[in-house]
């Protein structure tokens, strides 16, 4: 659990610091910020998706986890709790308008979604939490590699989206604290193939989110999560009935 402990203060640090330095950036440079991120986040989703041996794979993880996404309405529930939250924690101004709470809600939504995506969904994150909660020194390492990059992108992320990306450390929270128990838990629950298929689908998620922020276009990424699920379930079904998913 360490290692998430670390993730989440680095976050939590680089967003307070984005956030005392974000209102002294021009609307230019934000906006220039955000689409420097967007494009490495794009690369960082084609990399991880080159991990599959079999894409069949992460189409029908996608699909698949696409359909359940939709029937359960992800999206809106996490806005819906994003809102909760924004409102638990901002008080609106007497007198604003409701275009000016709108806005300010829909930024903090924003800020909280596209910073839980982007901390939570890659390689690192669930290889580095389940080695970790194992008690394995290379889990540790891989998340403080992790917790590096997601301070500078905390950072950058709050500067220009606001306060929602600081709370994003609920999601670091909950999702590597729950991989490391697994971890601890269950010991050796995941095969290099399962890891790589997740991986695999867990790059075209940070692919749409790239899109979305180079404003290209806005798909319901956080509907796709439950694909993260089906890939190594996926593989885990082939082994069982013997069936070879990577055929030279």
């Amino acid at each position: 659990m360490w290692g998430t402990l670390l993730n989440a203060l680095t976050v939590l640090l680089g967003s307070s610091t984005g956030l005392l330095i974000g209102n002294r950036l021009p609307q230019r440079i934000q906006e220039s910020v955000i689409t420097g991120l967007g494009l490495v986040t794009l690369f960082v989703g084609f990399s991880n998706a080159s991990e599959t041996g079999n894409i069949i794979l992460p189409l029908l993880s996608l699909v698949i986890g696409a359909i359940l996404g939709e029937v359960l309405r992800l999206d809106l529930r996490l806005e819906q709790f994003a809102g909760w939250l924004q409102g638990r924690v901002q008080r609106e101004a007497a007198g604003a308008g409701t275009a000016s709470a709108h806005a300010r809600q829909a930024r903090f939504i924003e800020g909280f979604v596209t910073a839980s995506l982007v901390f939570c969904v890659g390689p690192l994150t669930f290889v580095g939490s389940i080695q970790d909660g194992m008690g394995l020194a290379s889990g540790f390492e891989q998340l403080a590699i992790k917790s590096t990059l997601d301070g500078f992108a905390s950072m950058a992320f709050a500067a220009s989206l606001g306060i929602g990306v600081l709370f994003s450390v609920f999601t670091v929270l909950g999702v590597q604290g729950g991989l490391a128990l697994l971890g601890a838990l269950a010991g050796e629950v995941m095969s290099g193939p399962m890891i790589s298929e997740m991986t695999a689908v867990g790059g075209l998620i940070l692919i749409g989110l790239g899109l979305i922020q180079l404003d290209i276009k806005k798909p319901r990424v956080v509907n796709f999560l439950p694909g993260l699920i089906i890939a190594p379930a996926l593989v885990a079904l082939a082994t069982a009935l013997g069936i070879d998913i990577y055929p030279l």
